[in-house]
């Protein structure tokens, strides 16, 4: 049931009502009505597609290229945005609305130090004693935002640049500057998406005590139907530029009543998840009695040299070691620095470890050479996390499919041409699409040519490298079923590398913790979600959202 905005209030900070966007001419949001109240946080959830994005970028009044309010009206505490004049809107964006973007490396000024960026915001925002000619003040208060956001030893990084701060620090840069307006509402776009999720909970957690104690207004934008449910006051639910349904986290959880809402929660991965009695027996099989592993892992060790610091090294990973039994998924999970991407790089070939050493079906993939290491790069191929940036954008999706097999010499141009067309019918892509261009597909789309990519030159290994974290959650749980699908029929073996531990619920028989480079703990998915022994795998586990909420 969508809420009658009309019944706006003295506590009511902004009304949309009948809010209609079109693109070009074709309508793309259709009578979108919605209200916020002084100090309440609310989450639009959705597909990508549903026009949550949309719907924040019309409130702003940045709606890209050709888009257009062609209807309704957006009341900020009594005056109507969607007709009020761009000066105009310079001087509320910032200052009483602001904006906490996904991506901070795109939203950040790579060539400007991070300080100055925060401080060009109060300049802008225009913030009482703080101007172009004080730029002591606007320094010092600069460093007192970026310590409210979090940041730690404020006062030397002010100086420094985005690329020296990691993922997590970089969104507090983000917080800090849009906090810097001290607005009355604060629009937060996927702010956390590609943040694993201990980092996530601590980003959100501190988002949360600020806007509590400066009584801000929290929109929240997200696909994570948990993360909205653990965060907000109040769930709105979009699909196809509509409002299908609202209310209470609980409500939407645990008793939805549209159908798109139902679907929704039915794809949000969750702790719940339990694995089918025929997966948790392939999970349970004492390895001892289970064939050769397609994966050795023996006590891997990798050391990276410091740039101008003789002799100075970091370690990466420390006496790592696991298997992975043929056609089984194992999981390696772990937050941003884990090592557990390199442990992928070096079974990819991609890194040479500096001790112990990484076998795919018995053979060392680092100690390999000429035939045979071709041979061994055959049989493990990678999907990444951003399948836009892994395939080639001016390649046709048939050249891209078709590219490993000229790589690896297989059939001739004919064979090869009706192997493109077995892969799309295996990832289930209507062979109409193989002249088309990455540009001209889906996110969704473009993942499955990556798996089809993946699998032309009959590999026994794939690597997924976070491969859903960047998808919705309806996406999302399409790729899972297909990776699922494709293991039943092909015998597909997955080493599984994610931050995402409600994914891997979802699909791993086998599942290897990782922490500062060393494995902490391994064990079926069972033993691992439900009778965890590291302090650090259960608070891995309390940071997946929505777990309170599972059935």
């Amino acid at each position: 049931m969508q809420q009658d905005a009309n019944t706006a209030g003295p506590q009511t900070l902004l009304a949309v009502r009948d809010l209609d966007v079109s693109f070009g001419g074709t309508p793309v949001l259709h009578g979108i009505s919605l209200t916020l109240r002084r100090g309440e946080r609310v989450a639009i959830v959705g597909q990508s597609g549903s026009g949550k994005s949309t719907t924040v970028a019309a409130v702003l009044r940045l709606l890209p290229g050709s888009g257009r309010i062609t209807g309704g009206s957006i009341d900020l505490d009594g005056e109507d945005l969607a007709s009020a004049p761009e000066a105009r809107m310079r001087g509320i964006r910032g200052s009483r609305i602001g904006l906490v973007p996904q991506d901070p490396m795109s939203n950040l000024n790579p060539a400007m130090k991070v300080g100055a960026q925060i401080a060009d915001a109060l300049v802008s925002n225009g913030r009482p004693g703080v101007t172009q000619n004080n730029r002591e003040e606007f320094k010092r208060r600069a460093v007192e935002l970026m310590a409210e956001a979090g940041i730690p030893d404020a006062e030397r990084r002010y100086g420094q640049y985005p690329h020296e701060f990691s993922g997590g620090m970089r969104q507090r840069v983000l917080i800090a500057v849009a906090l810097a307006g001290d607005p009355e509402l604060l629009i937060a776009d996927e702010p956390t998406s590609a943040l694993d999720v201990t980092v996530q909970r601590q980003i959100l957690n501190h988002l949360q005590k600020l806007v509590e104690a400066r009584g801000t207004t929290l929109l929240f934008i997200t696909h994570d139907l948990g993360l909205a449910a653990d965060r907000t006051d109040r769930i709105i639910v979009m699909a196809d530029g509509r409002i299908v349904e609202e209310g209470t986290p609980r409500h939407i959880l645990l008793d939805p009543q549209q159908d798109y809402t139902k679907t929704l929660v039915a794809a949000a991965p969750s702790v719940s998840a339990a694995l089918s009695p025929e997966d948790t027996s392939a999970a349970a099989q004492p390895e001892e009695h289970a064939p050769v592993p397609v994966v050795e892992v023996r006590r891997l060790v990798k050391e990276f040299k410091l740039r101008g610091q003789r002799g100075q090294v970091v370690s990466a990973l420390r006496d790592v070691s696991f298997t992975v039994a043929q056609g089984t998924t194992t999981a390696v999970v772990g937050e941003s620095g884990s090592g557990k991407t390199t442990v992928a790089r070096i079974l990819l070939g991609l890194e040479t470890p500096t001790g112990g050493e990484a076998l795919v079906g018995g053979e060392s993939i680092s100690a390999s050479r000429g035939p045979e290491r071709r041979r061994l790069r055959r049989m493990v191929q990678p999907v990444f996390q951003d399948p836009y940036g892994s395939l080639d954008p001016t390649f046709s999706i048939e050249r891209l499919i078709d590219e490993p097999l000229r790589i690896f010499g297989i059939g001739d141009r004919a064979s090869r041409r009706s192997r493109v067309a077995e892969l799309l019918d295996q990832v289930a892509l209507p062979r109409s699409i193989a002249q088309r261009r990455p540009n001209e597909l889906s996110g969704g789309q473009r993942q499955r040519v990556a798996i089809a990519r993946a699998l032309a030159p009959e590999p026994e290994l794939l690597i997924c490298d976070e491969a859903v974290s960047a998808l919705d959650v309806l996406v999302q749980d399409q790729i899972l079923s297909l990776l699922a699908d494709l293991q039943d029929r092909l015998g597909l073996t997955y080493l599984f590398i994610t931050h995402d531990l409600a994914v891997v619920r979802q699909i791993a028989h086998k599942v290897v913790v990782m922490k500062s480079g060393e494995v902490i703990e391994s064990g079926t998915a069972d033993q691992v979600f439900l009778a965890p022994r590291q302090d650090y795998t259960s608070e891995l586990l309390s940071a997946i959202p929505g777990a309170a909420f599972a059935r």
